[in-house]
């Protein structure tokens, strides 16, 4: 009998353990929101009564039957910037591997741009900087498909900066990536340049002297001189380390989970007005903002007292604009105090406070601040929504539901077209570009 008891024990003790540790190593899909997909034409107005928002149109690749908006192209798109001109604007096709065109007057598709390369594009490349060796693979280094990412215009809006965040056969991203750079009188690519691991952020300065790209995968930022006009002159400079660089060895064969299994998870990247400084926003690890001097391409130090999990960094109108991801809010502080307290860091560490909240919803991805800087706006990826704030006294003023799950934003010059990814999850949702129209 003894020996019975003991044997039920054992089953109610072990076997629920087994069950708990099943459930909580199941997939992240299982708890996401489900996916909506809101009607063209779905508007509201914001709570003071001083502007309407509008979903216009789409670009869809989620059903077949509606025609209208039914865009192959659109598979998975991570971000969408518009040309500085206003003529049109890119929408980076993450799974599908492209760069999508479109004509912003009419949203006709213009061009789609492949980021598959063989040996016959060898003439693209720029020479090896010896920044950015390669640990795992040896062979045929340069024949891959590239995933798009972010983007960035240099040069006046003459080229586009696309990093891939990683290369097709490098399947746990931990060898060097690379950077495409798309001529925009022609839509098609004209150079590509290595980088490090997992890119996502790129960022060029105002003076149009450097690019940086901050390498998710390992905790190094990739700075390239593009002073001169000729991409021929284009060359890397440094690869600043953020407190320190990670050893990548990951299986060559079995996929891990690099957008947790990295550090600190670097992001959010902007220079200051200046020049003077670079400043990269980290998502994981003890979070902050950490600050390159680009004087000598060294690491200064972080600032913390903002949240933890911040995703994207905006410095606009004199303010510095933070999304914060998880609790999905908005933190604003002046650019002169922040940039007070970076002057007085010691030791590379400084704290500041001074900042003010807005809760936008959950998920907080990319963020932009309309040309008259009167409104702050949010793509929120976990509430399925666009929330605008108003940028004085920074209070949400209208919420919009949008394809789930948007993740990158940009907003005409003219303040009247919002556009907006949505990233597919796990097969669910996603594989859209909304397109508002904000009417003062």
């Amino acid at each position: 009998m003894r020996s019975l008891y003991l044997l039920l024990a054992f089953v109610l003790i072990v076997f629920p353990a087994r069950f708990q540790a099943q459930e909580a190593a199941k997939p992240a899909a299982s708890k996401q929101p489900k996916a909506i997909h809101p009607q063209v034409g779905n508007s509201v107005s914001s709570y003071d009564g001083q502007f309407s928002i509008t979903l216009l149109t789409k670009k869809q690749y989620y059903s077949r039957s509606d025609t209208t908006t039914m865009d192959p192209d659109v598979r998975s798109p991570k971000s969408v910037h518009i040309h500085p001109s206003g003529e049109k604007y890119y929408v980076n096709s993450l799974e599908g591997m492209r760069t999508v065109v479109y004509e912003s007057a009419t949203n006709t598709k213009k061009k789609v741009i492949s980021h598959s390369f063989n040996k016959a594009d060898s003439l693209l490349w720029s020479k090896p900087s010896g920044l950015y060796p390669f640990t795992h693979y040896k062979k045929s280094l340069n024949t891959f498909s590239g995933k798009p990412v972010e983007s960035a215009f240099s040069h006046d809006g003459r080229y586009l900066w696309v990093p891939y965040y990683r290369r097709s056969y490098d399947i746990n991203a931990q060898d060097p990536s690379a950077v495409a750079v798309i001529d925009t009188e022609t839509d098609s690519i004209v150079k590509l340049m290595e980088t490090g691991p997992l890119p996502k952020m790129i960022a060029v300065s105002h003076n149009n002297n450097y690019v940086a790209i901050t390498h998710w995968g390992d905790n190094t930022v990739g700075i390239i001189d593009i002073s001169s006009d000729s991409p021929a002159d284009w060359h890397h400079v440094a690869c600043v380390t953020v407190k320190y660089k990670l050893t990548l060895n990951f299986s060559m064969t079995t996929p891990v989970n690099r957008d947790v299994n990295s550090g600190m998870c670097l992001r959010g990247t902007a220079f200051t007005p200046d020049d003077r400084y670079l400043l990269v926003g980290a998502m994981g690890g003890s979070g902050g903002i950490n600050v390159i001097d680009m004087e000598d391409f060294t690491y200064k130090g972080t600032v913390s007292g903002m949240m933890s999990n911040l995703r994207h960094l905006v410095i606009r109108n004199q303010y510095i604009y933070l999304s914060i991801n998880k609790n999905g809010y908005i933190q604003r502080a002046p650019l002169e105090a922040f940039l007070d307290t970076v002057a007085n860091m010691k030791n590379g560490k400084a704290r500041f406070d001074n900042w003010t909240n807005c809760k936008v919803g959950s998920g907080a991805r990319t963020i932009e601040v309309t040309s008259d800087g009167r409104y702050v706006i949010a793509a929120c990826n976990s509430s399925n929504c666009l929330t605008v704030v108003d940028a004085e006294t920074m209070k949400p003023v209208a919420t919009i539901p949008a394809d789930s799950y948007p993740v990158g934003l940009d907003i005409s010059k003219d303040c009247r077209f919002v556009y907006l990814t949505s990233q597919a999850r796990e097969g669910m949702g996603g594989n859209c570009v909304d397109i508002f129209k904000l009417k003062y």
